[in-house]
């Protein structure tokens, strides 16, 4: 599905007056900063490590590459490299493995806006509709969705060939913030906002938001706006049936700094190098 169609400007402009918006200058809407916003003296000189590009390359995982550095199995410029942790310009040093010239895969950042009824796999046997359909030709390389999102969740789904990335966004330490756009059938409570807030015991734990509130002007209880960095499955789904509301609607408009910003339903588009920067500064 193109990432460059364009959607009815009648339709789009219906579904704005549909959706709130979140209020300007909400704590929702916060900027995201990383805890760490700098990109290593190493990274900015464009080095990589031996094993990383080795296993960009295709040839081993990061742990397998190290074990044939050390069998001498690999060149950099001619010259044989055993040590453990050299680092290499992949634009400019020719690295040799078993008589190859290897070039490392290109590195590619997909984000996609999903809509309803698409699962987060790469294939299902029983030949449900997955988000791999979605981006199938966004580029020649196998990406990966980072994260999940079940089902009927819509929003934001990143994809990508860079695992080292794939990690720092899915490890809980880090604690890049999400935003999702909840309706529910039900009004919600003012109580049951600072519960969510304080913290509720789900059957893996504790579990509380970062920020939650009315979505626009608070007129519409139905109508949450939830900021949340932790990682567990379903989690704000979870959270509110745990309070007994059943959720209409689950939309996640946020991913660690990432919008749907002229992004329509079901398309999608490539990351900017700011953006890929920006997530690289993640730590």
């Amino acid at each position: 599905m193109a990432s460059s169609s364009k959607p009815d400007p009648k339709s789009k402009s219906q579904k704005a007056k549909r959706e709130p918006k979140f209020k300007e200058g909400s704590k929702l809407t916060k900027p995201f900063q990383p805890k760490k916003s700098y990109i290593s003296k190493t990274e900015q000189s464009g080095l990589i490590r031996l094993n990383r590009f080795l296993s960009n390359a295709g040839i081993a995982s990061r742990r397998d590459a190290d074990k044939l550095i050390e069998l001498g199995l690999v060149s950099v410029n001619g010259k044989v490299v055993t040590e453990l942790g050299t680092k290499v310009d992949p634009k400019v040093d020719v690295v040799k493995y078993d008589d190859r010239n290897l070039r490392p895969e290109p590195m590619r950042y997909v984000l996609l806006n999903k809509p309803k009824d698409y699962i987060t796999t790469m294939e299902d046997p029983q030949e449900r509709r997955t988000v791999m359909m979605l981006v199938e030709g966004a580029c020649k390389e196998r990406i990966y969705p980072v994260g999940r999102l079940d089902r009927q969740t819509m929003g934001l789904l990143l994809f990508t060939n860079d695992g080292e990335l794939a990690k720092r966004l899915t490890h809980p330490k880090h604690g890049y913030p999400k935003l999702y756009h909840v309706e529910t059938a039900e009004k919600v409570n003012p109580a049951d906002l600072q519960k969510l807030r304080d913290g509720i015991k789900l059957e893996d734990g504790m579990v509380r938001v970062d920020e939650v509130e009315y979505v626009g002007t608070g007129k519409d209880q139905h109508q949450v706006g939830v900021r949340i960095h932790s990682g567990k499955n379903r989690i704000v789904r979870r959270m509110f049936e745990h309070l007994g509301y059943k959720i209409r609607k689950l939309d996640r408009v946020m991913f660690a700094g990432l919008t749907k910003r002229d992004l329509p339903r079901g398309r999608y588009r490539h990351l900017t190098e700011q953006e890929v920067n920006f997530l690289r500064m993640i730590r």
